[in-house]
């Protein structure tokens, strides 16, 4: 076993001594050596062991600052350099120092005497921090990911995104808090508090492992598909990041059948199944007006046969709606709509019937897309449900 995977095993022993509240300064005295020489990619380590070992992340959270706060001082002294093609990190970067100027203005409001008048002041800042969601969605959905694909310590990342579900609900309690013309001044502070805690945490816990450990081990490749990824989403506090105008990778079709998109690799038996499992009727009629394609789910609404295939649309609904179809297609065609729905009772059941329009990256019109779905169930739902119930 090399020095860094014994202190790692080192290192773990200390953080579950933590969990299971042992003497924090004689943990400390004992693992000092191995505490002042950890590294980012370390700490994943030992946070995917304790995983492995079936603790879940709401229960790392409990002691996790403590570990982190103990690691500070070696963590922030970690020198890394910045990837080749880093805008994604860089937009990151720049999305944490913006929301520090955010905070601090929360900060001056918080001085305000009049605690009516000061909700007032901090209602829309606070409200605002809502935004920064694309922030973590962006951590979520495109590097974490990437981060995951190189090694299996990064599943430990589930642990930060536990971190960004408490953000979002601190922000969300503080606002509640905070339009409450009930609640009281410590209500407010407390809040105020518990969301800074959770927001400027994650913002550390980033930039003293996230980032490093992302740097390195993720290709130049990598930050640049990531930079690209990321143009879907929103940048809070400092506005859209480079070229809106950026081309998607094209589709490319392999000789035995395997189809690869920006979203995606999927061969042709997989692509029937994903349509023909999905809980709706679609219909695919091209820019000329003849149907080219239909789904078989399991429980159709409307009848399809092969034969249909080639038909002009207008043949396809009676003389009495062909009217409302070809209205529809040339609303379409011209670009003065894109949708648009109906829904109708039929032997008792609720039915949504949807069209749309299908237009190209230039968009060129290119046909039309029929959607019908039954919403009899959808309609009746009341409430949340958040556990999980079969056949029910």
């Amino acid at each position: 076993m090399n020095n860094e995977n014994l202190r790692v095993t080192r290192l773990t022993e200390y953080v579950k001594g933590l969990k299971d509240g042992q003497d924090g300064v004689r943990l400390y005295t004992e693992y000092k050596e191995d505490i002042e020489s950890i590294k980012p990619q370390e700490a994943f380590e030992i946070f995917y062991s304790l995983t492995k070992e079936g603790i879940q992340p709401a229960e790392i959270l409990v002691f996790l600052d403590k570990v982190i706060n103990v690691f500070y001082k070696s963590l922030i002294s970690y020198k890394w350099e910045r990837p080749e093609h880093n805008n994604f990190l860089t937009d990151m970067i720049n999305e944490n120092e913006e929301l520090v100027k955010k905070t601090d203005e929360i900060k001056i409001l918080m001085k305000e005497p009049d605690l009516n008048i000061r909700k007032q002041m901090l209602l829309p800042r606070v409200a605002e921090l809502e935004k920064f969601n694309d922030h973590y969605l962006k951590k979520e959905n495109i590097l974490f990911p990437y981060m995951e694909k190189t090694m299996d310590k990064f599943h430990g990342l589930s642990i930060m995104w536990a971190l960004h579900d408490v953000v979002r609900n601190q922000i969300k309690e503080a606002v509640n808090i905070i339009k409450d013309d009930e609640s009281s001044e410590q209500e407010v502070n407390k809040a105020i508090a518990n969301l800074f805690f959770g927001i400027l945490g994650v913002k550390k816990k980033e930039e003293l492992i996230l980032f490093p450990a992302a740097g390195e081990v993720l290709s130049g490749d990598d930050w640049y598909r990531m930079h690209k990824q990321s143009l879907e989403y929103g940048f809070p506090f400092i506005g859209k990041s480079g070229s809106e105008a950026e081309s998607h990778e094209g589709t490319k079709i392999f000789n035995n059948g395997i189809i690869k998109t920006e979203t995606g690799i999927l061969n042709f038996e997989e692509i029937l199944m994903i349509f023909n499992t999905l809980p709706v009727d679609v219909t695919f009629v091209d820019e000329n007006n003849k149907v080219k394609y239909f789904t078989r789910p399991k429980d159709r609404i409307f009848p399809r046969s092969p034969a249909v295939i080639g038909r002009d649309v207008k043949n396809c609904h009676p003389p009495a709606s062909v009217h409302i179809v070809e209205e529809i297609v040339e609303s379409f065609r011209s670009g003065k709509e894109d949708n648009a729905k109906f829904w109708l009772n039929l032997k008792g059941k609720e039915i949504l019937i949807q069209y749309f329009a299908l237009r190209d990256d230039e968009g060129n019109y290119k046909g039309v897309l029929e959607v019908s779905q039954e919403i009899t169930e959808i309609k009746s739902l009341e409430g949340e449900r958040r556990l999980l119930k079969w056949g029910q």
